[in-house]
Order: structure tokens, then sequence, then C-alpha cells
């Protein structure tokens, strides 16, 4: 099975550009989502307000949220540069960013990891031929540990607490939204994007680290919930099944098994793409339930991954359970209505054709195929390149 992740180069666009680095953030998660899940397990179980408090258990919380996940990202990152060597070097870089901060540190992973690596790439192409013989594991070593112990510093003094302003500023743009009760708008910037095929970067680069900054001090966090809500593609599901092109509905109840059941929101974003207009609905839905988040005081834990009912339940907080399904409900609700309108009932929906394999499923491979892991497991917004993504 791979291991290494190479983005996609095709294309030269805004959107090529944007979804090539949405491929890295993803590239750098995926091969992780293990490690947040057991975290996720850990604090939804073991915290003061978990399931079965455990004050010795829950040591395991930050050590894992502040430290193992950030290099794990770092390492990954660095391996997806340099293989082997740039996973060290950006290990160890990243170790640099810990210490500089004191929040979890996903996005500053996310950028020193690789460009350490790239920086030992380069010094690699450039003695590459000119090493005398004897000397090359000399050199490889001390290169290594030079550039990586050298971007641990910079990571110290710089990078890190960089990091650390612009995630309090976000975060603070995020609290002055909550706070004015307008977090549901940002659903018109997440659900256009997120069919795009860029929630991963969407949720694991932005959502993701402001959310668990959250959760560290008020327990959970309704930033978990924006972007991975299951409701609004199971309302456009089903209202492709009850109103949808003939020749697609016998589709949509495997593909509604995949998403709300499986977490793999990808199997939608195909139907939206063939009737943009269809985008109304999603932004409607996702707003809806972000509202009623809102109102009702839901929030999660941690990162739902992958992002579907059950993944939710696993990581809503003890007596949190009835708001988290009530916004979810809500979300799918308003969102099969507004598409069962745009959809005009069904009405002329039954000629429309589908040539064979340029269908939802076939769309989604195709997409996703430019923008997963190849051999890594899909978690919330991955869908298989050639066998599972």
């Amino acid at each position: 099975m791979a291991t290494d992740y190479t983005p996609p180069v095709q294309g030269t666009g805004v959107k090529a550009s944007i979804q090539r680095i949405g491929g890295y953030l993803a590239g750098m998660v995926m091969p992780n989502i293990g490690a947040f899940i057991a975290w996720g397990l850990i604090t939804a179980l073991f915290i003061p307000t978990g399931w079965i408090p455990n004050e010795t258990m829950a040591q395991l919380v930050d050590p894992i949220i502040f430290s193992l996940l950030p290099v794990l990202i770092g390492y990954t990152g660095g391996r997806l540069v340099h293989g082997q060597r740039g996973a060290v070097v950006g290990a160890v870089a990243t170790v640099g960013i810990i210490v500089g901060a004191d929040v979890p540190m996903f996005l500053g992973a996310m950028i020193i990891g690789p460009l350490t690596a790239y920086l030992l790439k380069l010094f690699d192409d450039l003695i590459e031929e000119k090493v005398p013989a004897g000397f090359e594991m000399l050199i490889n070593n001390f290169s290594a540990g030079i550039i990586g112990g050298g971007m641990a510093l910079v990571g110290v003094w710089v990078i890190g607490p960089v990091v650390r302003t612009v995630t309090d500023a976000a975060g603070s743009a995020v609290d002055w939204m909550v706070t004015h009760s307008l977090l549901p708008f940002v659903s018109i910037l997440v659900e256009p994007a997120k069919v795009l095929f860029l929630n991963n970067a969407i949720n694991h680069g932005v959502f993701g680290p402001l959310g668990v900054a959250e959760a560290a001090t008020d327990g959970k966090s309704i930033l978990f919930m924006i972007e991975s809500n299951p409701g609004p593609g199971l309302g456009l599901l089903t209202a492709f099944l009850l109103f949808g092109p003939r020749l697609l509905r016998a589709s949509t109840p495997a593909a509604i098994i995949i998403h709300f059941l499986g977490g793999i929101h990808e199997i939608y974003f195909p139907y939206v793409l063939m009737k943009p207009r269809l985008i109304i609905a999603m932004i409607v839905g996702g707003a809806s339930g972000v509202l009623t988040f809102m109102i009702t005081g839901a929030g999660l834990v941690a990162t739902p991954s992958p992002g579907s009912i059950f993944a939710y339940l696993a990581v809503t907080p003890r007596g949190g359970w009835f708001a988290v399904l009530l916004g979810v409900v809500i979300s799918a609700a308003v969102t099969f209505a507004v598409a069962s309108v745009l959809l005009g009932f069904g009405r002329g929906e039954g000629e429309e054709p589908v040539d064979e394999g340029t269908g939802p499923q076939a769309a989604t491979v195709e997409a996703t195929a430019t923008t997963a892991p190849a051999g890594t497991h899909a978690v919330h917004s991955t869908r298989p390149a050639a066998t599972e993504a």
C-alpha cells in the first residue's frame, strides 16, 4: 500500500491552486486521523464533563493534543516533501513551534514540517554527487540535524508566536460572530467551498484548530459542527431520491448510507455540481443547522471524523445529544425542503440522460482522485483514490 502522497499539479487557475493547497493539507491530516479519533474518544470519555470522568486517564488529553498530533502532522508534511529524511526534520522542527506557543499547533505544524523538509531537499539537491565516498552517512545525518534543529529554533522564536497570533485573531473573529449571532452566515462561504472538494482544508485547517482551542477551555465547541454536519447532505440526497432525475434516483440510497452513516461527504458533491442552483439549499440548510446549534448551546468535544452521525454521537458531551440531533435533523429538513423546490418536485426530471461513467459516483472518484492521499483511508472528506482514500 502506498504511503506517500503527492498532491495534483494539474491546472494553473485559482481553483486548481486552492485545490492543491487543500490536497496538501488533507495529505498531512488524513494519514493521522486515527490519532485524532483516539484523542477524541479519550476526551469524550474521561474529561470532567465526559461520559466516565477519570482524572488519571484525562491526563492523556493534553499531551496528545499539544504534542503528539502536531508532531505527527509535521512528520507527515515533511514526508510528503522529502520522504523519510523530510519526515524526521519536519518532526524535529515541529517541537520548536510546540514550545513557542501555548495553543495546539496544527497550523504551525502544517507550515514548518513541509518547509523544513523543503530546505533539506534543497541542500540534498545542492550537494548531490559532490559528497566524497564514505562521507555520505556523516553528511546526511549532520545536515538533517543542523537543519532540523535550526528550524526548531525558528519555530520557537518566529513561527510559533506568529501562528499563535493568527490563531488568536481568527478565534477573536469567530467569537465576535458568535457573540453577535452571525456564525450561521459562515455557511455562505463554507458550503460552496465544500462542493469544490475543499472540505479537508476548511475542517482540519481552520475550524479544527480553533475548535480544539475552544474545547480545551469550555469542554466543547460548536466550531467542530459547522463544516462536518451530515444533515445538509442527507437532506439533499433525500430530495434527489424523491425528486431528482429518475436515472439517478437508484443511486441515492447507497449514497445516503455512504454519506450519513459512513461519513464520506464527497459522495453528494457531484449532485450539487450537476445542478449548481442546489448550492442555495446547502447554504440555507447549513446555516439553519448552525443557528440551531447556537440556540441550543450544542457543541462537540472533538472533530467528528469521519463526519457520520455515529462519529457525531461519539464525540457529543454528556447531556448534549438532543441539541446535536436537533441541529442535524433541522438542517436536513431545511435542505430537503429547499432542494425539493429547486428540483421542481420532480417535474421535468424523468427524461434527463445520465451517461454511464459520468454520474455522481464517477465524478466523485475522479475529483477525489486528485485530492485524496493514495492508499489512505478517507475520513470525513476524502473518497477513495483508486481503492480507498
